[in-house]
C-alpha cells in the first residue's frame, strides 16, 4: 500500500507547478529558488551543486518550498551549502517536508514563513526481494534513519530518543512550533506561496495543505477541461 502511495507521489507531483532557479544581482547577495521536490525527477544534487559553485555572493537566500525526495541527493546538497563560503539563510516560504529539511538546516540561519510547515518522517524505500533482502533493507532504513535524527539532535539539543519518536510519528510543525522545538531561528510574516504538491503519500497532512491542494488540482481540471474544448 505504502509502494503505490510513494509511486502515486512521484507520478502526480510531474504536472506540479514547480520551480528551481537562481537570482544573483551582484556580489553581496543571492537568491535560490527551490520551488521543486528533491532528486525523482526534481532537481539533483549535481546539477544543484554545480549551480551553488556558480554563485560568488557573499550571502545567499535560499527559499524552499518543497515535498522533500531522495534521501542521497538530499545529503550531497546539504553538503554543498555547508561548504559554500557565503552565509546561507533559508526560508521555508510553503513546505519544507522530508528530506527539504536536510537543506533548510544546512543554512546559517533558518527563517519559516507563518502558515508554512516542517515535516519530519523516517526513512522510506522501495524494495524487492526475499525475506533476507527486506531484513537487510530494514537495517540499512535504521542506519539512515539514525544518521537524520543525529543532524535534527546537533540542531536542536533534544534527546536522540525523542527525535526518533517524533519521525516516527510523521511530525509536521507549524511555523511556531518548528521555532519552539529548535528546528528554526526566527518566523516570519505570512506570504502568498501555496502548496503545489500532492502529499497524498504522507499520513499526517494537515488539512490546511490538503485544502490548496484540492483548490490546485481542481483548477488544473478546470484548466484541463478548458484546453480540450479548444482542441
Amino acid at each position: 500500500m505504502q509502494k503505490n502511495k510513494l509511486l502515486k507521489l512521484l507520478q502526480d507531483n510531474l504536472n506540479a507547478h514547480k520551480s528551481f532557479k537562481i537570482k544573483q544581482e551582484d556580489d553581496s547577495q543571492a537568491t535560490i529558488y527551490l520551488y521543486e521536490a528533491i532528486g525523482w525527477l526534481g532537481i539533483e544534487a549535481e546539477d544543484f551543486a554545480k549551480d551553488l559553485s556558480q554563485i560568488n555572493s557573499k550571502e545567499i537566500h535560499l527559499r524552499i518550498n518543497s515535498p522533500g525526495g531522495d534521501v542521497f541527493d538530499a545529503r550531497a546538497m546539504q553538503t554543498a551549502i555547508a561548504q559554500h563560503p557565503a552565509k546561507v539563510i533559508a526560508h521555508i516560504d510553503g513546505v519544507a517536508a522530508s528530506a527539504a529539511t536536510y537543506l533548510a538546516l544546512a543554512a546559517d540561519e533558518v527563517h519559516m514563513a507563518e502558515g508554512a510547515f516542517f515535516m519530519i518522517h523516517k526513512g522510506w524505500t522501495l524494495n524487492i526481494g526475499n525475506a533476507d533482502d527486506f531484513r537487510e533493507q530494514a537495517n540499512f532504513l535504521d542506519k539512515i534513519d539514525q544518521s537524520i535524527a543525529n543532524d535534527y539532535h546537533k540542531r536542536t539539543n533534544k534527546p536522540l530518543d525523542e527525535i526518533i519518536e517524533l519521525m516516527a510519528s510523521e511530525t509536521w510543525f507549524t511555523a511556531d512550533e518548528a521555532k519552539e522545538h529548535g528546528f528554526i531561528d526566527e518566523v516570519f510574516e505570512n506570504v502568498s506561496t501555496q502548496n503545489r504538491f500532492n502529499l497524498s503519500a504522507y499520513q499526517h497532512v494537515p488539512e490546511q495543505l490538503q485544502n490548496q491542494q484540492s483548490d490546485f488540482q481542481k483548477y488544473r481540471q478546470h484548466l484541463e477541461r478548458r484546453l480540450r474544448l479548444a482542441l
